[in-house]
């Protein structure tokens, strides 16, 4: 079977009794970064549609090809999703390019590749690995509900929600969380959807909750939000939000300040009109 013939669905497995993901990369070419993305995406939906945070991640490299355009994305997903959902990751059967600019990888986040030739032996290393899901997890939170509240307020002539998410750090996904439950809750009194205005003036979304941040931002545009505009976001952060968004063929509709996101609204609002 080819890559057009096995659907990315066909390529995510979860072993429950053995705590494992296994993604099959095998025969599979990411040319260009939306190739990444939705791939990627697809995986962080079907790991959280099980209801389990922490997983083994079993990898197959066998004849999957990266163009070097795609490498950059490529890896950034890959430090995001294992820092979010992995308690261990084994690789097998690459290829000996790939095998190279992983382990050139590791060496440069210092993590350990775990590359072995073939899935019975990637199985036993995984099986080495000490389980994490027992550990209770006790997040120190950046902000307090007050301060969550504060931050957050409703222009009802507009139909705007407002949220500042300035000289704020998402450290992790207690954060993100903590932040959004309060969003989704005050939304939903409202009982309507909203214009999303969202300042990012030096917001720090570290690599550990950009996963739960995409997550809970895609949910929360589609049941609450009738269109988002982002604005003074840092080069990084643009980065990454205009990346998540290839992957969903959506715009990331960012602009440099919170008066230029007003007008974007209104342009919004006419064409809705």
């Amino acid at each position: 079977m080819t890559q057009a013939t096995i659907s990315i669905d066909d390529r995510i497995q979860f072993l429950d009794d053995l705590e494992i993901m296994e993604a099959d990369f095998s025969n599979y070419a990411f040319v260009t970064s939306p190739d990444v993305n939705h791939f990627y995406d697809r995986l962080e939906a079907r790991i959280a549609e099980t209801g389990e945070d922490k997983w083994f991640f079993l990898v197959n490299l066998s004849g999957m090809r990266i163009d070097p355009s795609a490498w950059l994305v490529y890896a950034k997903r890959g430090k995001a999703l294992n820092l979010a959902h992995s308690q261990g990751s084994v690789r097998f059967d690459a290829s000996d390019e790939t095998k190279r600019q992983i382990e050139r990888d590791a060496k440069t986040e210092r993590f350990d590749p775990n590359l072995f030739s073939n899935r019975d032996a990637a199985l036993a290393r995984i099986a080495e690995m000490p389980s994490k899901r027992r550990r209770k997890i006790v997040y120190d939170l950046s902000l307090t509900l007050d301060q969550i509240a504060e931050r957050v307020r409703f222009l009802f002539d507009d139909q705007i929600m407002e949220a500042d998410f300035s000289n704020l750090t998402f450290a992790h996904s207690g954060d993100v969380n903590a932040f959004y439950d309060f969003l989704e809750e005050a939304i939903k009194e409202t009982g309507q959807k909203w214009y999303f205005l969202v300042n990012y003036e030096s917001t720090n979304i570290y690599p550990e909750a950009w996963v739960s941040y995409a997550q809970r931002g895609k949910n929360l545009n589609a049941d609450g939000s009738l269109g988002t505009v982002r604005f003074a976001p840092g080069s990084g952060t643009e980065e990454l939000i205009r990346m998540r968004s290839e992957g969903q063929d959506s715009r990331p509709n960012i602009r440099n300040t919170r008066k230029e996101a007003l007008e974007r609204i209104a342009e919004m609002k006419s064409g809705q009109a």
